[in-house]
């Protein structure tokens, strides 16, 4: 029994996905703690202080993920998995607890910044490049990212319900008790892949690192993936903030986030399909423009709930799309030997992104009043994105290209 678990790659992308859907799911709930926890430490309007706190677990979780993934590389993905899942939990459980804007920061800033980083798509998708065909490849990096918005579906409306329920300090507990299941999960991990997750190969981080850094094409896709959580983040930390302001309320934001996450399953599916027939990185330029048609088209028309509805059902076809297609250019362009390290490089870049928007989104609020300037802002965003994917070369490099013709059949 214990043989066949060791050779089963299926069982690997089912433990990933469920991973994914605990791990990316509860980050997804922030937003909804934004307005309550504000106001349960006295600060009333003031939106500061929790939009740091979220913007800076953004910002460690992006500069942990590099790290984690260089570790993982290393020594191997599981005790990573379980450390962080623990880390992770400990600082939702911090956060419940927390009466003072020290303490938010510490705990959801901090704590769960760097656990979330070891449970998230970078190493996910690393464990999945290892043990998935390069035909199967793509499709299956896109299942993880689906997963990984089943749990945005979930995840987010239960929250919602629960903070309005039973209060927000109870459901950041029921949340770091949802993160512990990662640890069985992470141990049917080592179980399945066996010794297709473990340390290999000839070439050494120091000259990966390098490879990469001399690839202009590393670079493009790396500040393009900026935008992606420039614009994500912003929508998942401030949409509930600003449709209270409008007819709507902001209850319909755990509806449109939970809408985003049911129909970003679909379009990641999709887009794990077309990745494996077409040209990964103008997919990706469509998608960027395809956001901001829709971020300007929404911010446009009057906000009622219809508006609300179609708006999150179309972009969430488009939401993290981008995600198997920009990491699978990093498995094809460099192999996935270091694409934990890698991949998660490209990933600090998004996180940067999302730093930046949920930190700036809350000064414009609470400076003009409204989130004007920050729509405009995510708008142009994407513009700006397709425009430096399109010239992205995406062939294998040489290195990978050689290693791929000498592999069996």
């Amino acid at each position: 029994m214990t043989a066949r678990l060791s050779r089963s790659p299926l069982l690997v992308l089912v433990c990933a996905v469920l991973i994914a859907l605990l791990g990316f799911g509860s980050r997804q709930t922030f937003g909804m703690f934004l307005r309550p926890v504000t106001e349960a430490i006295g600060l009333g309007e003031d939106v500061r202080i929790m939009s740091f706190a979220t913007g800076l677990q953004a910002l460690m979780y992006g500069f942990a993920a590099p790290i984690v993934g260089a570790i993982a590389d290393r020594f191997g993905p599981i005790r990573v998995m379980v450390v962080s899942a623990l880390i992770y939990a400990g600082g939702l459980l911090g956060m419940s607890a927390a009466a003072s804007a020290g303490a938010l920061i510490f705990n959801i800033g901090i704590l769960t910044g760097i656990g979330s980083a070891g449970v998230a798509m970078p190493l996910l998708l690393s464990i999945v490049s290892r043990v998935a065909t390069e035909q199967r490849r793509t499709f299956w990096l896109a299942c993880v990212v689906s997963g990984s918005t089943a749990g945005q579906l979930l995840i987010v409306p239960l929250s919602h319900h629960l903070i309005t329920t039973v209060g927000w300090s109870e459901t950041a507990v029921v949340l770091s008790l949802l993160i512990c299941i990662i640890l069985p999960l992470a141990i049917g991990v080592a179980f399945a892949a066996g010794p297709a997750i473990a340390s290999g190969g000839h070439q050494s981080l120091r000259d990966a690192l390098h490879e990469a850094r001399s690839h202009r094409g590393f670079w493009l896709l790396t500040t393009g993936f900026f935008v992606c959580g420039f614009q994500v983040q912003f929508i998942n930390n401030h949409l509930e903030n600003y449709l209270s302001a409008t007819v709507v309320g902001g209850a319909m934001a755990a509806t449109a986030i939970a809408l985003i996450g049911l129909f970003n399953m679909i379009g990641t599916q999709i887009a794990g399909v077309m990745g494996g027939r077409h040209r990964k990185k103008r997919l990706l330029a469509y998608l960027y423009i395809g956001r901001s048609l829709l971020f300007l088209g929404f911010f446009l028309v009057p906000v009622s709930r219809l508006s609300v509805i179609v708006f999150a059902c179309a972009v969430g076809l488009l939401w993290l799309a981008t995600v198997p297609l920009t990491s699978g250019i990093v498995a094809q362009v460099f192999g996935t030997r270091y694409m934990a390290t890698l991949y998660g490089l490209v990933f600090l870049s998004h996180q940067i992104g999302s730093f930046t928007s949920v930190y700036v989104a809350g000064i414009i609020r609470t400076e003009t009043g409204s989130y004007d300037l920050a729509w405009w802002m995510i708008i142009a965003a994407g513009f700006v994105a397709a425009l430096l994917h399109w010239p992205i070369d995406d062939r294998p490099l040489p290195r990978v290209a050689a290693e791929a013709s000498a592999a069996p059949a």
